[in-house]
């Protein structure tokens, strides 16, 4: 699907799949992501539809995976399991560790209780009548991809996680990009959050509305508003009267945190090695997200909209344990 490139793309991916029977190369005018999703579901002649991002390489064995989870009618999408292909510098590990232990974790934690609010755009799965139920993708949020998961679950669905089904992704390699992003996501999912906050504590949406919902706000936005104010306080502690309790609490938390990280770690088969980079990460990328997240919650306060931007792509994607198909 090519979204009115201004490159060679079109006519070099024509070239290349001219005469498959299996491939069907559709363009249109530059519209955006959603509009693009919208126009290749539409074309799409199947029941199911799969959808990647173009920097995203697939293990040979995920769409069978993805696909094991359609049960039954109620399933109206599966999400897939995101990890960092480009693992070359230490922005890229400290993001393979946050997909492990946090975007990972939390969809196989909400699966239990149907309230995944975001099937990633790099995998997912969808039920093509969920999405043309829910509305299709929407251009009115830069987290498509949330909306539309959020708008699914309110018509009725079941969204299941698929750990098996695994993509490799192409992240952010330098620290001006990966802001960028970010802020792209924070941005994009306080928008899907206000555009579906009816959903707030509403019994009518069962845990998606009573457990999805106030994670959102109060976990990814009312939290690290005052995270800052609360390590602003321990370290004041720390010249109180009794700073070796707060330095206890502290190293409580730290090895807490670090054994969740190795359970996630087991529970996706990652190497072990790649944990001392935790240490670093843990003391920068807290306070990088609160950058984020300011930026983004003063930019939604003041009425501002934002586009999608351009981020430069590398193509050092690598698909481990599997060749890409």
């Amino acid at each position: 699907m090519d979204d009115g490139s201004k490159d060679k793309t079109f006519q070099m991916v024509s070239d290349e799949f001219e005469g498959n029977p299996l491939v069907t190369v559709l363009t249109k005018p530059n519209g955006g992501k959603a509009s693009a999703l919208n126009f290749g579901i539409t074309h799409a002649h199947n029941d199911f539809v799969v959808c990647i991002d173009a920097d995203t390489q697939l293990k040979d064995d995920a769409v069978y995976h993805l696909m094991t989870y359609f049960t039954d009618a109620e399933i109206g999408a599966v999400a897939g399991t995101v990890k960092v292909g480009n693992e070359n510098n230490l922005i890229t590990r400290w993001q393979s560790i946050e997909y492990i232990t946090a975007q990972n974790m939390d969809r196989r934690a909400f699966d239990l209780i149907n309230s995944i609010t975001v099937v990633p755009g790099a995998i997912g799965a969808f039920r093509k009548s969920a999405v043309f139920r829910a509305g299709g993708f929407t251009l009115d949020t830069l987290a498509e991809d949330c909306d539309l998961t959020m708008r699914i679950l309110r018509q009725g669905y079941i969204i299941k996680n698929c750990a098996e089904a695994i993509a490799y992704t192409e992240a952010p390699e330098t620290l001006g990009a990966l802001l960028k992003q970010r802020f792209r996501w924070s941005f994009g999912v306080i928008q899907s959050f206000w555009k579906n906050k009816s959903a707030l504590f509403n019994k009518k949406y069962k845990f998606f509305g009573m457990v999805g919902m106030p994670n959102i706000l109060i976990f990814q936005i009312v939290l690290p508003l005052f995270s800052p104010l609360a390590d602003l306080m321990m370290v004041i502690g720390l010249f109180g009267d009794k700073p070796m309790k707060i330095v206890i609490y502290y190293i409580a938390f730290v090895l807490i945190d670090f054994l969740v990280a190795i359970i996630a770690f087991w529970m996706e088969k990652e190497d072990y090695k790649k944990l001392v980079y935790i240490i670093p990460q843990r003391f920068v990328w807290r306070q990088l997200m609160y950058y984020i997240l300011f930026k983004a919650i003063r930019k939604a306060l003041k009425g501002e909209l934002s586009t999608w931007g351009v981020l430069k792509r590398t193509g050092n994607v690598s698909v481990k344990g599997a060749a890409a198909k």
